[in-house]
């Protein structure tokens, strides 16, 4: 796929510059909400911002190929970051705000970082924790400087501070910074982007390139086009593969305005404010606000739930017919008229989507309920493929999307199924392998193909359907399979359910059972309404009647699935997943090797039939102290169960 964008420069930070010396003061960059005002950032902020902090980096003795860490909540000072690591032809590694000292560590050690950029107190004292073990890192730079008045030491810079030396460092090494920019290639390692780990095992470090990175941006480009009037809301900073595509690479090709949250917890509210045109974000995500809104109409007042009743099968049905490509009749549109004023666009507003023209989800199989009920409230919302590994490989143009599939894989890309259909392709945005791990990536590759380990089809009219990993899918009796993430992500839409595992031990007297962690707040809302006492969350959750809440979801689910998949019994755990116990990853994917070890015991119990089990739960206090509590969990059963055992 021959580029459009090459005018603008072959590597991001020459991108930079041109939109720099376009644009200049004219337009803003990025906004960013800062003790409730929002700050705008030109295109002259971000470029100087970033040329400042690369020399500063250089007087601190940086060199090309030298890993800069990056780490911290969604903010300008991330991009201006990894833009000045790679002006300098070094190596971006991004890191979530909430890894634990010990999982930085290990990426810092891996990645053989010599540089951090942080976000305050809290990012530095983490880093503090474990610096001893880190002789490598040469120095931390922190953009936040709350809290750290008496933090000594010289391995740690303030952002002003650092900007105040590539300032000097500029008068004394006049252009510096433009060699470097003119010496950078497309093909230079740019940014190492570490896999989430979901099966248990360690991150891997996938080291990407300019050129690959921009294959996957240019290529969401074609799919949508953006433009220098678009606003965009990174919900997440560029640690995960598709926020380099989008939040660094669409944006600096398009020009668009990329704005920023106060705090993650503000997200909504304030996505509210700017209108977004793009919006991009996990499916995690998507389900949680989908589960948000339809348990805000649970709680809402008769009027509305009324309206939300009548009015949004109006939406459902418009959705079919663009599903379809037919005409809406006079009737449909005056119904959908009315809709509009009375219920869909204020549900948009209340999301935070009033504007979203282009809204994208990946990182997991999202239901086909969760898009249908984002497609009813006439919000073009798409699933992406790619990975961290393979680079950007299927997505829809807006108005060719549907409900089952991942769209069309790309034009360049070579596309063929392995054993279990396992996708195995090449395309320009496969990454160049993993770091420091050459065995690993002899595994991944075999005669320039990527094995991907993800299974799917390529349907007759060329769409891609994807399905899960291969070692994920769950066979069944007369040599089928069924994906258990498909069934965990129609059981997050509920507004009752936050969290869902299923799994099953592939023996047919054994069907899928499932771990079902309940949405706490919803569900004390329903308990109070119907008078049901508990006093913590464990006890909610082992509620008969909250039981019988939620085996009224599996009954629905079960409806939509083969005889074979359904979910025959489930068990509500009586606490959450926790990522710190790598349960999860940090974006809340089940890490089901991990889960599969911890909750043996019952999984066996379901598989034997049982009505309850014992488990032991792990307890970690604030002060880093572990405390294992045990508790007797019950084991129900589906409707979908009493009729396998009636037939």
């Amino acid at each position: 796929m021959e580029s459009l964008y090459l005018e603008k420069g072959d590597t991001w930070p020459r991108v930079l510059r041109h939109n720099f010396e376009r644009y200049g003061e004219r337009r803003c960059a990025m906004r960013h909400k800062h003790l409730g005002v929002w700050q705008p950032y030109t295109w002259k902020d971000y470029y100087v911002t970033a040329k400042h902090l690369a020399l500063g980096l250089l007087s601190l003795g940086m060199a090309p190929g030298d890993k800069v860490l990056i780490i911290g909540d969604n903010a300008p000072q991330w991009y201006m970051a990894m833009l000045a690591a790679q002006a300098n032809r070094g190596v971006a590694v991004g890191l979530f705000a909430d890894l634990p000292p010990d999982e930085i560590k290990y990426i810092a050690q891996n990645s053989e970082a010599k540089f951090a950029v942080v976000e305050g107190q809290e990012q530095v004292d983490k880093f503090l924790q474990i610096v001893e073990a880190l002789p490598a890192l040469q120095k931390m730079v922190n953009w936040t400087y709350k809290g750290l008045a008496k933090v000594a030491g010289d391995r740690l810079i303030g952002w002003r501070e650092a900007l105040k030396l590539g300032e000097s460092y500029e008068s004394s090494h006049p252009g510096a910074f433009e060699r470097n920019l003119e010496a950078g290639r497309p093909e230079d390692v740019c940014a190492i982007v570490y896999t989430a780990g979901t099966t248990g095992a360690r991150p891997k470090g996938a080291l990407h390139s300019h050129r690959t990175l921009r294959a996957g941006a240019e290529y969401l480009l074609t799919l949508d086009p953006w433009t220098e009037a678009d606003n965009v809301v990174p919900y997440l900073p560029p640690v995960w593969i598709e926020e380099h595509w989008i939040g660094i690479g669409c944006h600096l090709l398009s020009g668009a305005t990329l704005n920023f949250a106060e705090a993650p917890e503000t997200q909504q509210r304030d996505s509210r404010e700017t209108g977004p045109s793009i919006v991009f974000n996990r499916a995690r995500i998507w389900e949680s606000q989908a589960r948000a809104a339809q348990a805000g109409i649970l709680g809402a007042d008769a009027l509305k739930r009324w309206a939300y009743r009548r009015l949004m099968p109006i939406g459902h049905r418009a959705a079919e017919v663009r599903y379809r490509k037919q005409p809406a009749g006079l009737r449909l549109k005056l119904q959908v008229a009315l809709a509009e004023v009375l219920l869909l666009r204020a549900m948009r507003r209340s999301l935070g989507l009033a504007n979203a023209r282009i809204c994208y989800s990946s990182g997991a199989i999202l239901s086909p309920e969760a898009l249908k009920f984002y497609h009813a409230l006439n919000l073009p919302l798409k699933s992406l493929y790619g990975t961290a590994e393979g680079g950007l490989l299927a997505g829809a143009r807006s108005g060719e999307i549907e409900c089952e599939t991942v769209g069309s894989p790309r034009p360049d890309a070579e596309l063929r199924l392995g054993p279990g259909s396992e996708l195995i392709y090449r395309q320009p945005g496969t990454f160049l392998g993993y770091h420091s791990d050459p065995a690993q990536t002899a595994k991944a590759f075999t005669d320039g193909w990527f094995h991907s380990g993800d299974a799917g089809v390529v349907r007759d009219d060329g769409q891609l359907v994807f399905f899960d990993r291969v070692d994920g899918l769950v066979p069944l009796p007369g040599g089928r399979a069924f994906s258990p993430q498909l069934t965990e992500s129609r059981l997050r839409f509920s507004p009752f359910i936050r969290d869902a595992w299923v799994f099953s031990t592939g023996d047919a007297a054994a069907p899928p059972a499932a771990l079902i962690v309940i949405n706490a707040e919803s569900v004390g809302r329903w308990a109070g309404q119907r008078k049901v006492a508990f006093s913590s969350f464990a006890e909610l959750s082992q509620s008969p009647e909250v039981y019988g809440l939620i085996r009224q979801e599996f009954d629905r689910i079960n409806r939509g699935l083969t005889a074979g998949a359904r979910v025959r019994r489930f068990v509500n755990l009586n606490r959450e997943f926790d990522p710190n116990e790598s349960e999860t990853t940090r974006t809340r994917n089940l890490k089901r090797a991990v889960l599969f070890e911890r909750f043996r015991s019952l999984v066996e119990a379901c598989s034997a039939g049982r009505t309850d089990t014992e488990i032991e739960t792990r307890l970690r206090h604030r002060d880093g102290r572990m405390e294992t509590a045990s508790a007797v969990l019950t084991i129900a059963s589906t409707d979908a169960e009493r009729e396998g055992a009636n037939g």
